[in-house]
């Protein structure tokens, strides 16, 4: 009897593999029902994934203030090798593994439940609103130097609007235009650093990159700051189904994105830590700015700030596209009512767009440290359900295909996420008060969310739909009653 169960076991597991197989067949070919909206390449997808995670240096300034400079560069190394690698490495796996919109909403939904999946779906996306409201903030902050009426009141408030409203139609044109957009934008944000760093050379005294003093380090901010410019690797794959051949095309935009996000990081920060008496104090938002105009003169400052400013409206359209695809896969999946599942006439989801839009305006208001410490303590427990969900998968359908898979075991898979995990409550540990109440608030009314939505869908007060094209992953499978993935 036992060898008869082990048997039965054994063909509902190959079963089950093939089933996962097929639905990554999927990805390569068919994409969804989407043939008719032009696929994004490894190109454009390098540098969406560019602006997803990083924009340029802008905005790293603080991790110098908060610590100085040895622990700055040190910083982004060591948190690239124990953050940065092994979330572009999942987020490979997983997102070739089930690549369609809606990412790692799939991902988890299909290792914990349906439930898990819109908790999920709506840390991440509360998040990734969240960040977005940085951009307007960092784009402001580097022209109020240049423009003082916009450091505060309402020329700074008419500045925001504005800003979000252009960047927001810029997302409603398709994601094509932005993926080409944020090729163009990138090489100009990157531009001026590589003049300054030439300029620079003459003036550069290594000795100042050594520079510390433990007992004045601000590790929150700090941390915060590393961890907020190290980030979002996982946003790319709500994009997954608007993708090229993504079994192949997202492994390699994600390693030549690497590349170019720690270089970016590394090279303006010897400079201008190398070049330029550190003063810890003047390290804030936009100092770079400053520093351009030391090295270069004020045709440099004009430059950077530019480039600051292009960079942040990258930044914005990479994030809002990632927001609001994922609520697109989350209505394709059911999750949500079908109105958010509808695509403008150039393929994108308007209605996801404008609700992405809303929450930005709402959060404006808040500072630079706040919005940094409350967007990363919503994305650590998103990121938490991320790693359980990767290593369950890896546990009870070892064999299933996967075009990308991270060469190890289960042993390994669950090594991997361990330096990260860790990582991860450090920085819930150091967030204060204010932003924990704030965070975990927001976790609460997710519990209290997918109910009411489940609710709504029986008493059919709006319209929910699931996509047909998509499989099924939480359907009854024809050899037991358990879910297809549980």
């Amino acid at each position: 009897m036992k060898h008869r169960n082990s048997l039965a076991k054994q063909s509902n597991a190959k079963m089950l593999d093939n089933d996962i197989a097929e639905y990554v067949g999927l990805g390569e070919g068919s994409s969804h029902n989407l043939q008719k909206y032009q696929k994004v390449s490894v190109i454009p997808l390098v540098f969406l994934i560019f602006y997803e995670v990083s924009g340029g240096p802008f905005g790293v300034e603080d991790s110098v203030q908060a610590a100085g400079p040895l622990l700055a560069l040190l910083g982004f190394l060591v948190f690239a090798i124990i953050w940065s690698v092994p979330e572009a490495l999942i987020t490979a796996e997983m997102g070739t593994m089930f690549p369609e919109n809606g990412g790692y909403v799939v991902w988890v939904s299909s290792a914990l439940g349906p439930y898990w999946g819109f908790q999920q779906g709506w840390v991440k996306w509360l998040s990734g609103v969240i960040d977005n409201a940085l951009y307007p903030v960092l784009f402001l902050d580097y022209l109020k130097s240049a423009i003082p009426a916009l450091e505060s009141g309402l020329p700074r408030t008419i500045a925001v609007l504005v800003l979000t409203a252009i960047l927001t139609y810029m997302n409603y044109r398709g994601l094509t235009i932005v993926g080409w957009a944020a090729i163009l934008l990138g090489v100009f944000s990157l531009l001026p650093f590589i003049f300054m760093g030439f300029i620079a050379i003459p003036k550069l005294n290594p000795s100042r990159w050594f520079l510390v003093n433990l007992d004045s380090v601000n590790w929150t901010l700090y941390l915060n700051t590393l961890f907020w410019n190290l980030n979002y690797w996982d946003s790319i794959s709500t994009l997954s189904g608007e993708v090229e051949n993504p079994g192949t095309t997202l492994p390699k935009a994600l390693f030549y994105a690497l590349i170019l996000v720690v270089v970016g990081y590394i090279f303006p920060l010897l400079i201008g830590t190398g070049a330029v008496p550190v003063d810890r104090e003047l390290w804030s938002d936009g100092y770079f700015a400053d520093i351009a105009k030391m090295l270069g003169g004020v045709w440099l400052r004009s430059w950077v700030l530019a480039a600051s400013a292009l960079s942040n409206m990258g930044m914005f359209v990479a994030e809002m596209s990632s927001d609001s695809f994922q609520l697109l896969g989350m209505a394709e999946r059911g999750m949500l009512p079908s109105i958010f599942a509808k695509r403008s006439r150039h393929g994108t989801p308007l209605v996801g767009i404008l609700f992405s839009a809303s929450g930005v305006i709402l959060l404006s208001w808040l500072s630079f440290q706040e919005i940094v410490a409350a967007e990363n303590y919503l994305y650590c427990f998103g990121m938490i359900m991320e790693f359980i969900a990767f290593v369950k998968l890896r546990m009870k359908h070892p064999a299933a295909s996967r075009p990308f898979k991270i060469p190890v075991g289960t042993a390994g898979a669950i090594l991997i996420c361990i330096p990260p995990t860790l990582l991860i409550f450090v920085v819930l540990a150091l967030a204060s008060p204010k932003v924990m109440a704030i965070s975990i608030s927001a976790v609460i009314i997710g519990l209290v969310l997918q109910p009411c939505v489940e609710y709504t869908k029986k008493k059919g007060w709006f319209n929910f739909s699931m996509n047909s094209d998509l499989p099924d992953i939480h359907a009854p499978d024809h050899q037991c009653n358990e879910p297809w993935i549980s």
